[in-house]
């Protein structure tokens, strides 16, 4: 019943865009999920790199905290979030890194301040929880690089950290990428969702769970099987997410764990598997657990132009 009554709010709806970036704004860098152990001079770098743009960052105060796996306790996570989100101050909020822990934060976040003055929230992977959940809101959200991502060389980011810059300050983004054999042709527009593909799956059935109708699904994934991969993606086709969907595109799928027994098929094959026959997908789009990870507007209008000689995706 839960599922259900979820899936079927498709009212449409045209998102709320946060106020754009200016030079002199202030952003904070928070850690709603995992540890930052020894990480700090990765994460000073994401700060000089947004200073270099104008901008002004704070960093949490509980950011470096250590509790296990994650950045500080629960209640720890969610006071630097919250401060965040309610600090009319701030006017975007990147996430220091993903792993595991942003579930563990969303319902004990009060959401009412940042809805009726809306901020970018940033970040992706574990962090797909907060896209699902701010989409549900009303609200774009930007999937990009965070703050542990400043740990590969500048020459090999450089593409992902301009990207990000667009998205938050308002400039066009337009993605011409190499086209793949596996690629299914078509052209379409409609609304960007999605996200990494468990956290997607751990959505289903709660009020952060997202309706794909006549919306066009993003999805990546890092270090899984791919029978886990395809359970996930079962998961999600039995929940609506390929019935109605205008199209797919399928990010990176890193560091896929062998089985002792084969799977039998290409990743892509396994996507092709799933999506109806009559839906288009383009497959290898910079974007996931990759260095070259371009950022993503959430819940903005796309048209995704997939030819057999040149395929692009261009943010209206």
């Amino acid at each position: 019943m839960m599922v259900s009554s979820v899936f079927s709010q498709t009212k449409p709806m045209k998102l709320q865009t946060p106020p754009y970036l200016t030079k002199g704004d202030t952003i904070a860098i928070v850690a709603p999920a995992g540890i930052l152990k020894n990480r700090k001079h990765v994460i000073d770098k994401a700060k000089e790199v947004a200073e270099s743009w104008g901008l002004n960052v704070v960093y949490g105060k509980n950011m470096f905290n250590q509790e296990h796996h994650f950045a500080g306790t629960d209640e720890e996570r969610c006071e630097d979030f919250q401060k965040a989100l309610d600090n009319p101050n701030i006017k975007a909020i990147w996430s220091a890194r993903g792993g595991y822990g942003s579930v563990r934060i969303l319902d004990k976040l009060d959401f009412t301040q940042f809805k009726e003055s809306p901020k970018w929230i940033v970040g992706y992977s574990d962090i797909t929880a907060f896209h699902n959940h701010v989409h549900n809101l009303g609200i774009e959200t930007v999937h990009g690089i965070m703050g542990t991502s400043f740990q590969d060389k500048p020459e090999v980011i450089a593409k992902s950290v301009e990207s990000l810059r667009k998205a938050l300050f308002g400039e066009n983004l337009v993605y011409k990428i190499p086209t793949s054999k596996y690629n299914r042709v078509g052209q379409v527009s409609g609304e960007l969702v999605g996200g990494n593909i468990a956290i997607l799956a751990s959505m289903l059935g709660s009020s952060s769970q997202i309706s794909t109708e006549g919306k066009i699904l993003f999805i990546e994934e890092i270090g899984e099987y791919k029978y886990a991969i395809d359970r996930m993606l079962q998961s999600l086709k039995r929940a609506g997410y390929f019935s109605k969907v205008k199209a797919v595109i399928v990010g990176d799928m890193t560091k896929i764990k062998k089985n002792t027994t084969p799977w039998g098929s290409s990743i892509e094959q396994l996507v092709l598997d799933i999506v109806p026959k009559d839906t288009p997908i383009l497959f290898n789009f910079p974007a996931g657990h990759e260095p070259d990870n371009r950022a993503l507007i959430m819940g903005r209008k796309v048209d995704v132009n997939i030819t057999k000689n040149s395929t692009e995706v261009i943010f209206k």
